[in-house]
């Protein structure tokens, strides 16, 4: 498939590269997708990591805060799917209770597990528990090699995090048309685009399979984002604005449609409501204010309200595209 790419440069406007394809003003459609980012503490430090999420860090959702967002779910019933981040969401308190009545009210659920988590002490109970409740597993796994994967998380992390899928591969995740739907991510480990999404999944799965007899079912391919962390990164290493332009370049129009801002709502550890996980950690609010589930009544208010954009938003729109569920085309 051949899309349009335009001329663009280093600081180009985002809303400039969609008004030359017709595409602005980018607003919200039925809110689907309820995404849940229940804090910044994390038991790892990513080199890649937006959120900045690690160990030292404090921020964590309150019960109060937990127990509005489902209230708010149950009056809105659009949404079909709850998606929950962090940091590690795991080891958020209010963690069990989201998963439980989401699942009550017959959501789907995503936990987007790190996998590491899994060993840290007093997490014994989390694989059953994610089986029992028949939740989603998007789990991080930035490659199958572990000299790459220690080099972006930590040492150790790939020795941890393959005996996690093994454990969770021992209950039924992953395997073949098992309803235990286990998925991977990977992210570049540097400045680049990501590599064709369906090719790299059967990379995947042929080295896991081969030399560790693990089993998973899709695997999404992310660009990392250019804000936080990894922007950071970017700037010691001196390719920030070789990026950018990277990225801008590889503007996709076709993408547009598609992007997970049209129908997801991101939801802070504190309350306040942003158009996207990236949006939240810049801080730029839905229609640029602080909007928080207290101004809500359901969900369903955000249907048609534009969506705040900047910069970073080429990191989505870029080649075959980059979401929460993988590639968009």
């Amino acid at each position: 498939m051949q899309f349009t790419v335009l001329p663009a440069v280093h600081g180009a406007a985002f809303s400039d590269s969609l008004l030359a394809h017709g595409l602005w003003p980018l607003r919200r459609d039925a809110v689907t997708t309820l995404q849940i980012n229940v804090g910044k503490v994390c038991n790892q430090a990513c080199q890649h990591c937006h959120v900045e999420a690690g160990p030292k860090r404090t921020e964590t959702m309150p019960e109060e805060v937990a127990e509005r967002l489902l209230r708010l779910l149950a009056a809105s019933p659009a949404i079909t799917t709850v998606d929950i981040t962090g940091g590690a969401p795991e080891l958020n308190a209010n963690f069990r209770r989201l998963v439980t009545r989401s699942r009550e009210l017959g959501r789907a659920v995503i936990d987007r597990c790190n996998l590491t988590v899994m060993e840290e002490p007093g997490m014994e109970w989390l694989p059953e528990f994610l089986a029992l409740h028949q939740v989603e597993i998007t789990a991080s796994l930035p490659c199958y090699t572990s000299e790459n994967v220690d080099r972006q998380r930590g040492r150790g992390a790939f020795e941890k995090s393959i005996r996690a899928l093994q454990q969770l591969n021992a209950i039924g995740y992953g395997m073949p048309d098992s309803e235990l739907k286990l998925n991977l991510v990977y992210n570049p480990i540097g400045a680049s685009l990501p590599p064709d999404q369906s090719r790299l999944e059967a990379d995947y799965k042929r080295e896991l399979r081969n030399h560790f007899s693990i089993e998973f079912h899709h695997l999404f391919t992310l660009a990392n984002m250019p804000i936080k962390r990894f922007a950071e990164f970017l700037d010691r290493s001196g390719r920030r604005a070789d990026y950018m332009k990277l990225l801008a370049e590889n503007f996709n129009p076709e993408i547009v449609p598609n992007l997970m801002c049209r129908s997801l709502v991101s939801v802070g550890w504190d309350g306040v409501l942003y158009d996207c996980d990236f949006n939240q950690m810049l801080e730029i609010g839905i229609n640029d204010r602080r909007q928080t589930i207290w101004d809500l009544e359901s969900f369903d208010d955000l249907t048609a309200q534009p969506i705040a954009t900047a910069s970073h938003c080429f990191g989505c729109t870029a080649g075959a595209g980059s979401s929460c569920g993988g590639a968009l085309r």
